[in-house]
């Protein structure tokens, strides 16, 4: 007998609210997309919770508690799970913290009166970052500190001997003068500073202005946290697990859980990343001796950051129609049995530009199943279904433990 297969398409930040623009709808319901519209008639469809009470609502905890993983156990901060996915050798004293390379504004005000504008410095190629955080390093690096290539704007520091302090996020200050938002560490502080210094004029960003795109001029931390210590998923769950994402984040989670990671050439966290790169790796590995695997679009996050409304619907429709289509298509042709959890880890509204902790809608399809319902996938519609208040057991839905 073959064995089941268990997939999980993560579509981070996802969830919305209503939109005048798409006249009062949101993305997930305006979007164009017949996979989900297929699925949803015979799918379970409902709301889960995935931020437990008190804490931010992040990408970190939230895709913890999609795996199973209660946050309020598990989670030591965001940095050090992205830390592990580089192959950062922290000590228990060490503290990871991220290094963002943002975009602020470059007019003649003085450093604490400049305006965060990207957080992303217009999606940067890691290729470019790179080389602007070696420029960093050469100066600013020391026994103390340490900084790390991640990918594209995301990158790490190790504080040795440091503080898990209070930082602010930089996606949640947007549009902002950002003196009330910068560290009271006057180290973390003189090193922001300088790094504006650093960056401003170098080649690489005058250049990119001179295209138009958005300075990478500034390093940004936050996130700060200690060295994780995360069960082993195949142990909790008796099953092999493969993490497919672009982002350093969700890797981290998965070489802490003891999970594979693959490597998707071209995927990049954003809009045009590598959707058939990223089924193709599933497939492979579902084929092979993987009985999970957890594709992860960074996509609709991004573009609910960026407070865009067509590129947060594109996102949608291109998680559809080139990861769940081509992915349950290739399934049934091959005669695998599978079940398939479709879902956001946290809304990311265009409204605010950040995450927020409402419970998110879940679509749980079974290609065994014969149900006959007049549902689709979106916020309205799984109001109507079943409601998961803690979000680490919906995993246990999707892998029948309950």
């Amino acid at each position: 007998m073959k064995k089941k297969k268990y997939v999980v398409v993560l579509g981070d930040g996802m969830a919305d609210e209503p939109i005048e623009a798409l006249s009062g709808k949101t993305p997930l319901e305006y979007a164009d997309t017949p996979t989900l519209d297929r699925l949803s008639k015979v799918s379970e469809i409902g709301l889960v919770h995935t931020i437990p009470e008190g804490m931010k609502p992040g990408s970190d905890t939230a895709n913890l508690s999609v795996l199973g993983y209660d946050p309020k156990k598990y989670y030591s901060g965001r940095s050090p799970l992205e830390a592990l996915s580089i192959g950062v050798p922290m000590k228990d004293t060490d503290v990871a913290l991220r290094c963002n390379i943002v975009t602020l504004s470059d007019g003649d005000e003085p450093f604490e009166e400049k305006t965060i504008i990207d957080h992303s410095s217009g999606e940067i190629s890691t290729e470019e970052c790179s080389v602007l955080l070696e420029a960093v390093k050469k100066e600013l690096e020391s026994e103390t500190y340490q900084f790390y290539v991640g990918t594209s704007y995301r990158h790490c520091l190790i504080w040795n001997q440091g503080s898990v302090i209070e930082l602010v996020q930089p996606h949640d200050v947007l549009g902002q003068v950002i003196g009330q938002h910068l560290p009271d560490d006057e180290q973390l502080l003189f090193m922001m500073k300088r790094s504006y210094e650093i960056l401003a004029e170098h080649p690489i960003n005058i250049e990119r202005k001179k295209k138009g795109l958005n300075p990478a001029n500034c390093c940004w931390f936050w996130g700060a946290g200690t060295k994780p210590a995360l069960s082993s998923f195949e142990e909790k769950n008796g099953l092999k697990g493969m993490m497919v994402s672009a982002v350093d984040l969700l890797k981290g989670i998965a070489v802490g859980a003891g999970m594979g990671v693959a490597q998707v050439e071209g995927a990049n966290g954003g809009l045009h990343t590598n959707y058939e790169g990223k089924v193709q790796a599933a497939l492979t590995a579902l084929r092979g001796e993987y009985d999970f695997v957890y594709i992860h679009v960074e996509a609709p996050d991004e573009m609910g950051h960026q407070g865009s409304v067509e590129k947060k619907v594109q996102a949608i429709e291109y998680l559809d129609q080139r990861v769940i289509g081509p992915l349950t298509g290739a399934l049934d042709e091959e005669g695998v049995d599978y079940r398939l959890l479709v879902m956001p880890d946290h809304p990311t509204p265009i409204r605010v530009r950040t995450h927020t902790s409402d419970s998110v809608p879940y679509l749980l399809y079974d290609n065994s199943a014969l149900k006959s319902e007049t549902w689709n996938y979106n916020e309205k519609d799984a109001e109507a279904g079943s409601y998961i208040a803690t979000g680490h057991t919906i995993i246990d839905r999707l892998l029948e433990k309950e």
